[in-house]
């Protein structure tokens, strides 16, 4: 029976997840590439929800096997890679008129053995998962590049004073405490023509940076200095969102034992945690469109 009470709204599909380990073996030192890819196509899919017609699906293992098949020349920069699959698929698919390519990049590095690091044996690393969206919306290509798992801590230069308080207000005023938080960002490129090794390497540099150079009033401060020195530093980005849980670590009472605790034992509290999130936008910022939709979380 016919519907017409009901129509198809915003819609895509694909494969998730895909984990691809790229091992470069050009020469007796080998290179390694580690990356969890997710392509999801939009275009004209309406028949196929409609009346079970398939004959605009493109299968999601085929998108899956296009990633592997892909990365047999070669992986490089995530935004790259992932602008390759993009361009692939709105071009050799009349129906395909955009989508959303993400990949998560875990980092390596060479495990040394008798005081050299070796040829072909590797330990997981980095201080950060490195993160990478192109979303491709008929002529309109947006990446997103990011980072995320990076916990940070100050163990002093900063308090939290001077907040409104009524009945429900237990928390004491401080202005030194231990300010830990793991930061989730992503930026928004406003051209493709960069080189987004070189550039995710600063930014990481930047929010260390910005969380460690001063005093920090509130968790809200820090993260828009930090979001400011990426604006200010790099002109190809035209905002960066910030995402960070306030870890607190509360000092022991450790008078029941008779000990004294000038700030140094502290319990670390997993949750609840305050959250902190806000976007650092340049003034004029090209225009975002629909690059941030369905963004799991606010960045």
């Amino acid at each position: 029976m016919t519907q017409h009470h009901v129509h198809l709204g915003t819609n895509q599909y694909g494969k998730a997840e895909v984990r691809l380990v790229k091992i470069t073996r050009d020469s007796p030192r080998h290179e390694i590439e580690d990356l969890n890819v997710t392509s999801e196509l939009r275009g004209d899919f309406e028949s196929a929800y409609r009346e079970g017609n398939n004959e605009h699906v493109i299968p999601t293992d085929t998108q899956k096997n296009t990633v592997f098949a892909f990365a047999r020349d070669g992986v490089g920069a995530p935004e790259t890679f992932l602008i390759r699959l993009a361009n692939h698929f709105t071009d050799n698919f009349d129906w395909v008129d955009g989508g959303r390519w993400e990949a998560r990049q875990y980092a390596w590095e060479r495990i040394h053995a008798h005081g050299a690091a070796h040829d072909h044996s590797f330990v997981r690393s980095g201080q950060a998962v490195r993160t990478a969206v192109v979303v491709r919306d008929h002529a309109h290509t947006h990446v997103l590049a990011g980072l995320q798992e990076m916990t940070v801590l100050k163990s002093t230069e900063s308090g939290f004073e001077g907040y409104p308080k009524d009945r429900y207000t237990t928390l004491p005023e401080t202005d030194d405490r231990i300010m830990a938080t793991e930061i989730t960002a992503r930026w928004r490129y406003n051209t493709p023509e960069v080189d987004f090794n070189a550039v995710y390497d600063s930014v990481k540099a930047l929010l260390l940076e910005g969380f460690a150079e001063k005093y920090s009033s509130a968790l809200q401060q820090t993260l828009f200095d930090m979001g400011t020195k990426v604006i200010d530093a790099h002109p190809e980005i035209d905002e960066i969102r910030l995402s960070m849980p306030n870890k607190h670590h509360f000092v022991v009472d450790l008078s029941p034992f008779g000990l004294d605790n000038p700030n140094e034992v502290f319990y670390a509290a997993d949750r609840p945690y305050g959250l902190i999130e806000a976007a650092v936008v340049r003034d004029g910022a090209s225009e975002a469109s629909n690059a941030w939709a369905h963004m799991a979380g606010f960045c």
